[in-house]
């Protein structure tokens, strides 16, 4: 039995998450304005015939399979929306499961922290696939559960607020996502961050 873990639509790709998935991605580099489908599920190794299914049946784009020891994780981007979610209708179809078998989102943990000394930006800066963060600014730290929401998280906080993203990590038990910039701005992408997670359905995770 496939254990969906997470199944969420982007309608459209914002410009620094599309350059973020670009920069880390083995697969086809997804654009700006895509929609984009994440899957993850367990075991990791059923993710093999979800692809498989999702390309053959659709007109979508793999950017990311990633196989872990307990957890897969897909994402197809495509220009037309439609086609994406087809995509993902195919694979529920496939695993004989509803988008309404997804676990909920579960927000871990959400952190703000101001004005960064400098020496702690350059901690961040190192680990960062993403932009920088200055020093002055303010951090904004999410944890969500499962892990490929993160995805939605960052997405959504880019659409909401000027801000920079430094970081997102889609894959592994948790996700989480480092943005940066001025308080204000990091304040709203919060919120917008959280609120999406936060509306999404779905079974709630033990």
């Amino acid at each position: 039995m496939v254990d969906l873990r997470a199944f969420v639509i982007l309608d459209s790709l914002q410009p620094q998450f599309a350059s973020f998935q670009a920069t880390i991605s083995k697969g086809y580099l997804p654009q700006v304005g895509q929609a984009s489908l994440f899957v993850e599920i367990a075991p990791g190794m059923e993710i093999n015939r979800i692809t498989d299914v999702a390309l053959k049946s659709t007109d979508v784009t793999p950017g990311m399979q990633i196989v872990e020891r307990h957890f897969g994780m897909l994402e197809v981007h495509s220009d037309s929306q439609a086609e994406v979610r087809a995509a993902g209708e195919a694979i529920l179809a496939a695993l004989e499961l509803t988008e309404e078998d997804r676990h909920k989102p579960r927000v871990v943990s959400s952190q703000v922290v101001r004005h960064l000394h400098d020496t702690q930006t350059m901690l961040i800066n190192r680990m960062r696939h993403g932009n920088m963060i200055l020093s002055g600014q303010t951090l904004f730290v999410l944890e969500c559960e499962p892990a490929a929401y993160a995805a939605l998280a960052a997405n959504e906080a880019e659409k909401a607020a000027e801000i920079n993203i430094l970081e997102v990590r889609a894959v592994g038990s948790f996700g989480r996502i480092y943005i940066g910039g001025e308080e204000s701005d990091v304040v709203v992408a919060e919120e917008a961050a959280v609120t999406a997670l936060e509306s999404l359905t779905g079974r709630k995770t033990k």
